[in-house]
């Protein structure tokens, strides 16, 4: 696929979005196994805006796991190269096309040290960009539920299926999703609608089950059989089912042989309602890496993994974006059956 006008357009108003005027320095970060027409949109689209516009190209390291690692936000593409490192902290503004985005990334504090500013462009399939648009009122929506979840001292979610998880958030770190740098130092993924805290470690607790029609978006699929994730002091202590997903859930976790890969990354619901669930199957699983289906609009996201909160760092990762989820914060909805509740939802 190759980049079309449309692409630079939408690309050149989001970075405009993110505060990209003429005499900035952009440098446009990516690896050898990046999606190329992102990285070629990303730097025409610059390119139309400010003159100053550098690449950075890495070679994609060689894997140091058993089983492939996907979705984590923590590139290593960067592998602690000064050089590197400094040219992004000289920048203004830095377009991350790697494959797996800077969000978690070892040298993501030093980067932001320098009072640059990074969009991380989810590595998707262009037209992702081009249906999802942009929604003028969804940064004031996605800060309405952050300012509830900052301030709430504990998430609850259950659903038909049998999910009864409680989250302490006390110590927690939070984030709201919006798809728009937030001046120097900050980061933002784009496309964005999503809500979520990292919880302080011994915060977790309860059982979560995958559905049919939930999704892992580690291994790109929709859920068929049911799942039930036991979870006792963050840990998932206990992964029961018969059918085929969970077999898959405990042989990937259990490659890593690392009892962190098991833990609690973090939880949050999507705010997006442009964004769709059913995309995964309309393309193939390597065209997504599957912002979209974590920010449609309603579901509760529960993550395994690394959580520098409760200081666990592991390549162990699954993404598990659930339906029909109803999630209070301190007693109070927020998420009701799968759908926002009114004053988060569309105006």
């Amino acid at each position: 696929m190759t980049t079309e006008w449309r692409f630079i357009q939408a690309f050149a108003q989001q970075f405009r979005r993110c505060g990209l005027h003429d005499g900035e320095t952009v440098v446009v970060l990516s690896e050898s196994q990046s999606r190329v027409e992102l990285v070629e949109t990303a730097r025409l689209a610059a390119q139309s805006i400010t003159a100053t516009v550098i690449e950075v190209v890495m070679p994609t390291p060689r894997s140091a796991h058993p089983v492939p690692v996907r979705s984590t936000g923590a590139s290593q593409a960067i592998a602690g190269n000064r050089s590197v490192i400094e040219a992004l902290r000289a920048s203004d503004l830095v377009l991350d096309c790697t494959v797996e985005g800077l969000l978690h990334a070892p040298e993501l504090a030093e980067v932001l040290g320098g009072r640059c500013r990074v969009l991380m462009i989810s590595n998707e399939h262009l037209d992702t960009y081009d249906r999802l648009g942009w929604d003028e009122d969804l940064p004031r929506r996605v800060e309405r539920a952050h300012r509830r979840l900052r301030a709430a001292a504990t998430m609850h979610a259950t659903s038909p299926a049998g999910t009864d998880l409680t989250v302490s958030l006390a110590g927690a770190f939070t984030a709201g999703s919006t798809g728009l740098t937030d001046g120097p130092g900050s980061i933002a993924h784009w496309p964005g609608g999503l809500v979520l805290a990292f919880p302080a470690a011994h915060s977790v607790n309860g059982t979560v089950v995958l559905a049919a029609g939930d999704v892992n978006l580690t291994f790109g699929r929709y859920v068929e059989s049911p799942v039930t994730l036991t979870i006792d002091d963050d840990v998932i202590v206990d992964i029961a089912g018969d059918g085929l997903d969970a077999e898959l859930f405990r042989e990937y976790l259990a490659a890593f042989d690392d009892r962190d890969a098991y833990a609690t990354s973090h939880v949050g619901w999507g705010m997006n309602p442009a964004a769709r669930w059913d995309v995964l199957a309309l393309y193939d699983r390597r065209e997504l890496w599957g912002t979209e289906v974590r920010a449609f609009a309603g579901n509760f996201l529960y993550s395994t993994g690394a959580n520098e909160t409760a200081g666990r760092f592991t390549a162990g990762h699954f993404d598990l974006p659930m339906r029909h989820c109803s999630v209070t914060l301190d007693g109070s909805p927020v998420v009701t059956d799968g759908r926002l509740i009114a004053d988060l939802a569309e105006p």
